[in-house]
């Protein structure tokens, strides 16, 4: 697996760049829009996940799971991903769930991955479902941060 040609960017927010109370849950819970962009020929599906990993848990803290994204889409927004099928993320629903750490735990880091795959997934399985069933499918990977804190 390596990096080559995809590239994930945001309007919203720059890389390493603090996002927005209207994309957290102290906000609106907003969906952050994303533009995605080099995603190989060969690509046969995208995943988008979004992963806190300051979060103090031993895993951290997954606030997205997006599956079943053509290859072909360009930008992922709440417009855009009326096909795509969400997996469970760690509040235990599925759809986005913003950032809300802790109070006082200082800043926290919100990895925005970009997976492009070989295979489709198949159903809704969680990040660390994802991670041990399709990791060898992964063609190409990439991933933007923002940042938040209470």
């Amino acid at each position: 697996m390596q990096i080559v040609s995809l590239k994930i960017a945001s309007p919203d927010f720059s890389g390493g760049g603090a996002l927005l109370k209207e994309f957290t849950l102290d906000g609106e819970n907003t969906t952050p829009t994303f533009i995605v962009s080099g995603v190989p020929e060969q690509a046969i599906e995208l995943a988008l996940i979004c992963h806190d990993p300051d979060a103090p848990l031993p895993r951290g803290f997954t606030h997205w799971v997006l599956y079943h994204l053509p290859p072909t889409i360009s930008e992922v927004s709440s417009a855009t991903i009326s096909s795509a099928s969400s997996g469970i993320n760690g509040f235990g629903k599925t759809g986005y769930m913003g950032p809300q750490p802790p109070e006082d735990h200082g800043l926290h880091h919100y990895y925005f991955w970009i997976y492009a795959l070989d295979t489709k997934v198949i159903g809704e399985p969680s990040r660390e479902q994802f991670l041990d069933k399709y990791a060898d499918n992964i063609i190409e990977q990439n991933r933007i941060i923002g940042t938040y804190q209470r």
